[in-house]
């Protein structure tokens, strides 16, 4: 029996994850999905995020509640990617392999929010349109907030997945922390603590949001011990792809815990 703790992306929350837990579960394994600061039902708001850490603090609390020898297969999807490269750095024995789907997968030279700033640079206009960002924090150390328009999610993100995923995605979505420098810092996670975690992507071929090209582009950044790709899964591979994905992470599973 291994056990999974499934991290999901920005502006979404442990919900997302409702078709891969019971499949993981019935093939015999525990599986923990969990709301990072005020996303999905937890009750913070996002002005209360001042830093990575804050953001990440449930999933460092999961952490911290396991036994000295038991060890997690931990899922970033999205903008999960640098809190759960957060959580490989401070508790990198408790891990035994990180698997990033579709995910802004941060390196050890530069900040945690190295890729998903550059993906923002990237941005079309017609996308960012389509995005609502605010800011909050102080004058001195500004903080910006993300909310994912419906025109997006259904273009971008969603648009392969059920329809009546995207209508949950609508009801449920919340503005979440862009996760920049500012929020972030500067300072990069160690080769020690994050390095020493075997990781695997996992790309999603017909993602919009996260083209494949940008997808390889984060992989090159920063090489993993093995890619796998879903080929028609969409930015959501839990909700177009849950088969496939959960065949994924069985497989894994197998090979790392």
């Amino acid at each position: 029996m291994k056990q999974y703790v499934l991290v999901h992306g920005g502006c979404h929350g442990a919900w997302c994850w409702y078709k891969v837990k019971p499949v993981l579960e019935a093939s015999g394994h525990r599986v923990t999905v969990l709301d990072l600061t005020a996303s999905g039902v937890n009750m913070s708001r996002v002005e209360e995020i001042q830093s990575l850490e804050d953001y990440t603090k449930p999933l460092l609390k999961v952490l911290e509640s396991f036994d000295s020898d038991d060890k997690a297969i931990l899922v970033a999807h999205s903008l999960g990617g640098p809190s759960v490269g957060l959580a490989a750095d401070m508790f990198p024995s408790k891990i035994s392999v990180a698997v990033f789907v579709a995910s802004f997968m941060p390196d050890i030279t530069n900040p945690p929010s190295y890729t998903f700033e550059k993906y923002l640079e990237s941005f079309t206009e017609e996308e960012s349109s389509n995005m609502e960002f605010g800011t909050y924090g102080t004058h001195e150390r500004p903080l910006t907030s993300v909310f994912l328009g419906t025109k997006f999610l259904a273009k971008y993100m969603y648009q392969l997945s059920p329809v009546e995923d995207f209508e949950l995605a609508k009801m449920l979505v919340r503005v979440g922390p862009a996760v920049t420098s500012n929020l972030t810092g500067t300072k990069s996670l160690t080769e020690e603590g994050y390095g020493s975690v075997t990781r695997v992507y996992v790309i999603c071929g017909e993602d919009k949001s996260l083209t494949k090209e940008f997808q390889r582009w984060i992989i090159d950044n920063f090489p993993v011990k093995e890619v796998m790709e879903i080929k028609d899964a969409d930015h959501m591979p839990m909700f177009s792809k849950p088969l496939e994905l959960c065949d994924r992470l069985l497989k894994i599973a197998d090979k790392y815990a």
